[in-house]
């Protein structure tokens, strides 16, 4: 017997959770006042009283609604392996010059340096 991999008809159909999802919302709309609104109430109240620990935990519910977390993204160099870097201490004006002019455009300065004095590692020393 086959073990893993796809197979024909297994797993969720698409849209299933998606859509029963949006009835529910539409009908939470149509009823009038929402979960979330509830809370956000609530902690206003609180606040206004200045009763920041209730008003705390209620913000602390509610924020997940409104604020979704960041995905944690690591940042890997070719083959998963570290990002490659180079060192430009010792090079030339004339290759630094030269890699501007490669690279520049990449960077947004189409060759030149930038205007508002970002992107840099500050003045060079030669």
């Amino acid at each position: 017997m086959a073990h893993g991999g796809r197979r024909a008809g297994a797993g969720r159909k698409k849209g299933s959770i998606t859509r029963r999802s949006q009835e529910i919302v539409a009908r939470a709309s149509a009823e009038g006042i929402s979960p979330l609104e509830v809370m956000l109430t609530a902690m206003r109240r609180h606040a206004k009283a200045r009763r920041w620990d209730q008003a705390a935990a209620l913000a602390k519910d509610a924020a997940p609604y409104m604020h979704p977390r960041l995905q944690a993204v690591a940042h890997t160099g070719p083959n998963n392996g570290p990002i490659l870097t180079a060192d430009l201490t010792r090079a030339t004006n004339e290759q630094l010059d030269a890699l501007e002019a490669l690279l520049g455009p990449l960077a947004g300065t189409a060759g030149g340096d930038a205007e508002d004095g970002e992107g840099g590692e500050g003045p060079a020393d030669g």
